[in-house]
This record gives C-alpha cells, structure tokens and sequence, in this order.
C-alpha cells in the first residue's frame, strides 16, 4: 500500500472523489483575510468543516452509549463558528462529500493549528468504496472554552493505494454508507 501525492488526488477528485474539489490549498478568505488552509496539499487533502453543529452537554444527565443514543446529550446549533465547552467536544460533517474508490483507504489527522490549542480531531478511517459526508468529531481537551471554523480547515485527509479488498464497505452497504449532514451513532 502507498500513499499518494497530489497529482493523483487531483486525478481522482476530477472523477468525483472530493466535491467540491479545491485543486489548491486554500490560505485567505475571498475577503482576504487569514484562513485555516484548506484544499488540495502535496500528500492530502485538507477537509473543511460545515457550519453544522452538534455540541455535548450534560443538561439532562444522560449516558452516552452508543447502543442507544440519546439525542438530549446534544445541542444542535448552525453558524460560521462554533465554542465547545471544556473537556467536551462537538460533532459536524465535512463541506465536501467523498467518493472512496474501492483500491483506496483514507486516514484523517487533525489540523496542527487546532492541535496546538489542544483540539483532537477524531474520524474514523475511511474504507474502500465508502461515501458521504465525513462525520467529525472535535474534542477540547482544555480547561477553557475552545473555537472552531466553519468553511475552514478541520482535517487532513491521506490516501493510501492498494489491491481491492474482497468486499468493500459499499459492497456490503455499510451503515453508514451515503451519509449526509452530521450522523450519529447507528446499530
């Protein structure tokens, strides 16, 4: 298996991998204003998070268990940025839906701006013939109140090559296959 620079994420993304595709690594707003870059990179692709939100709370004293989700753990709120409490942390979904080819598996790490803040970005690896919006999950591991951008960039994506596997996740229609918007826990 090999990872895989940007002239063949730019190939693939022309076939529909990524939508919407930025064949550059985006550092300014249209505005001109500094960013957390998104786009296309020399060994990634930088996934933005879309302004949806879904943040953990402890209003109702419920259990997190993802056998049986209850939704009263969550907030929901849409804007351009979003303040997860201390020691919390908020799912969202990335602005880009993506088509995983069936030869092609994707690791996720978290942006270096957000990590020196102490933010964790957690996604799930993406397996061969998955697609969808990447659902993503960002931990404050402070004691303060941390913030994040929508339209920005939250993750870098790697993609590594390889043989087909047997069964794909799309061949075996996956869960959570097709996803779209923010998807929590599913049986």
């Amino acid at each position: 298996m090999s990872i895989r620079p940007d002239w063949w994420i730019r190939e693939k993304a022309q076939q529909g991998m990524i939508e919407p595709f930025a064949d550059r690594l985006v550092r300014r707003s249209e505005g001109g204003s500094g960013i957390i870059s998104y786009g296309l990179s020399s060994f990634g692709y930088d996934l933005r998070a879309a302004p949806e939100w879904r943040v953990f709370v402890n209003a109702f004293n419920t259990v997190v268990d993802p056998k049986h989700f209850d939704v009263r753990s969550l907030v929901e709120a849409d804007g351009p940025e979003c303040i997860i409490p201390p020691n919390s942390f908020v799912l969202t979904r990335s602005v880009e839906y993506l088509r995983i080819p069936d030869n092609v598996m994707v690791i996720a790490l978290g942006k270096s701006s957000y990590a020196r803040c102490g933010l964790v970005a957690n996604v799930t690896p993406l397996e061969p013939g998955w697609e969808g919006h990447v659902t993503l999950e960002i931990s404050n591991t402070t004691p303060l109140p941390a913030k994040v951008y929508a339209d920005e960039g939250i993750v870098q994506l790697l993609f590594f090559e390889g043989d087909r596997p047997e069964v794909t996740y799309g061949d075996r229609q996956g869960k959570y296959q097709g996803q779209t918007g923010v998807t929590l826990p599913k049986l």
